[in-house]
């Protein structure tokens, strides 16, 4: 007759295997000012970064309108429902506490960023923000850009570069060959943060953080992967 002892070495390494690969996903909740570039470019993202859940919800006052302070607001008050904002009620799952929430709007010239920003802050939602707008992201993916601009002159750069985007009309592109790019981009991104940071102006013209935003998907593929 068999014995029916403890499980072995091996069968509690097989427990522990199985195990792992029935923990829940981390989830990246995005709030987008935008309609159309913004969600184009992480759906892409999230194409090619599959083991990552990326939700995202659009934000706006008006059909296809939003504003920085709007979509913070919108941010916090879904981590606060979640349970994911700081010194929220509620005690997180351990698997919660890996999620991370992001606002992702631009500067431009819209009326009370930095309070935006504050608020995010202040609740724990991280802030991917652009300045003067998301389109000085996507340059990045093609070239260096280090010169202070306006909305309008960044999309004109970017259509340059890009004809398949049409800042007159739905203003998407073929994200799915940019997001190839990603990584570079990040790293010019920094650059130019460190600039602006070396000049006093963090927040200064041009600079986004949207990079970390990227990264921080990519490390979580990274560690999701078996």
């Amino acid at each position: 007759m068999g014995q029916r002892g403890k499980p072995g070495r091996r069968a509690i390494r097989d427990l522990k295997r199985r195990r792992a690969s029935r923990e829940p996903k981390r989830r990246f909740t995005l709030f987008c000012e935008g309609k159309n570039t913004e969600p184009a470019y992480f759906n892409a993202l999230k194409r090619s970064y599959g083991s990552t859940q990326i939700q995202q919800i659009d934000v706006s006052i008006e059909p296809g309108v939003g504003v920085p302070y709007t979509v913070s607001e919108k941010a916090v008050a879904f981590a606060k429902s979640e349970g994911l904002a700081r010194n929220s009620r509620r005690k997180m799952n351990s698997f919660e506490e890996r999620d991370e929430i992001w606002a992702v709007f631009d500067r431009d010239q819209h009326p009370r960023f930095q309070e935006a920003v504050a608020l995010c802050e202040t609740h724990g939602i991280k802030v991917a923000r652009s300045n003067p707008c998301f389109e000085l992201w996507l340059i990045l993916h093609e070239q260096d850009y280090n010169k202070p601009s306006t909305r309008h002159q960044v999309q004109k750069v970017l259509q340059n570069l890009r004809p398949d985007y049409d800042k007159k009309g739905s203003k998407t592109l073929d994200c799915d060959e940019l997001v190839t790019r990603v990584r570079d981009a990040e790293q010019l991104a920094e650059k130019q943060l460190k600039h602006r940071e070396q000049g006093g102006e963090p927040y200064g013209n041009p600079s986004t953080t949207v990079g970390r935003l990227c990264r921080a998907i990519r490390e979580a593929h990274k560690d999701a992967e078996p």
